[in-house]
């Protein structure tokens, strides 16, 4: 692939990330009016997942060995299932919005992951961890999870860091394990992350809902076509191609797309010191992206 090729797929996939995970948050929400949290993301993934595999396996790609099945279980598992599956849990108790901004946190765990493999932050990376932080700091200090919103608050937080670092840990280390080539990655990531998210459904006494609306009926669709087959896969390429930061910079970039839809599409009521949050955490996103870099 030429340079001039690679850096449009690289600007295409960080678009994908951009615009259509920012828009998941709300789907979600919408998904689990009528879906139980892990039933929901369980069906999305594992549907996603063996559509692309079936697809891959038809235009010939090769089955994965069993070393590439346990990598790409792993990352299934830390991605899809404890990264998403938390945060349709919690999205139960806080806003779209919210959980998006919560996300941001995500290159705080990357960079620190990313250290633990050698790879060295740069100045611009650290000084846009550190205004990324602040705008944490800002969200939690402005009420969003000290009570104001229910019983259960400081949990919530507490899960969507988890989930975070979780996506992180996983984002970093599948860079060092063994996996599918291709879009094959995606599909067994999807569908073993899937897989564990029913499981987990199951667990919890989940059942299928007696009455499914027409707008959550429409969120697993998008959620399984673009979130799922074409957002997800578009991670997958970044994850291989550019700084782990970059390709998590989308948790940056997610909040602004999801303030604007929970607040056109949900009437999603945002304060003004989760407006500042989102101007902060703004300015880290450019600066983890202004940093130089060979690989982009």
């Amino acid at each position: 692939m030429t340079r001039k090729n690679q850096t449009l797929f690289i600007i295409l996939a960080l678009f994908c990330t951009y615009f259509i995970w920012g828009s998941t948050y709300l789907a979600i929400r919408f998904g689990i009016e009528s879906f139980p949290p892990f039933l929901m993301a369980g069906v999305r993934f594992t549907v996603a997942g063996a559509i692309l595999y079936c697809v891959m396996r038809f235009l010939s790609a090769p089955n994965p060995t069993k070393q590439q099945w346990i990598g790409a279980t792993i990352v299934g598992i830390l991605l899809p299932a404890l990264g998403n599956g938390t945060v349709c849990y919690v999205q139960q108790t806080v806003s779209s919005s919210v959980a998006a901004l919560s996300i941001a946190t995500a290159p705080i765990w990357m960079a620190i992951f990313s250290s633990i493999w050698g790879h060295k932050i740069t100045t611009n990376e650290w000084l846009g961890i550190a205004v990324g932080l602040v705008g944490i700091v800002l969200l939690n200090v402005g009420g969003t999870f000290n009570g104001n919103a229910g019983h259960g608050d400081l949990t919530s937080a507490l899960l969507l860091i988890f989930a975070a670092a979780s996506w992180s840990f996983g984002s970093v280390w599948s860079k060092h394990l063994d996996m599918p080539s291709g879009l094959m990655a995606s599909a067994v990531q999807m569908l073993a992350g899937g897989l564990a998210l029913l499981a987990m459904s199951a667990l919890q006494g989940e059942t299928w809902p007696q009455n499914i609306s027409q707008k959550s009926w429409g969120a697993m669709l998008f959620l399984v076509l673009l979130g799922s087959l074409v957002a997800y896969s578009a991670y997958q390429y970044l994850l291989k191609t550019v700084r782990p930061l970059v390709a998590s910079s989308n948790t940056f970039v997610n909040p602004m797309v999801a303030f604007a839809l929970g607040i056109w599409l949900a009437n999603e009521h945002v304060t003004t010191t989760e407006f500042i949050a989102l101007g902060v955490i703004l300015v880290g996103v450019f600066l983890v992206l202004s940093a130089s870099n060979k690989e982009i």
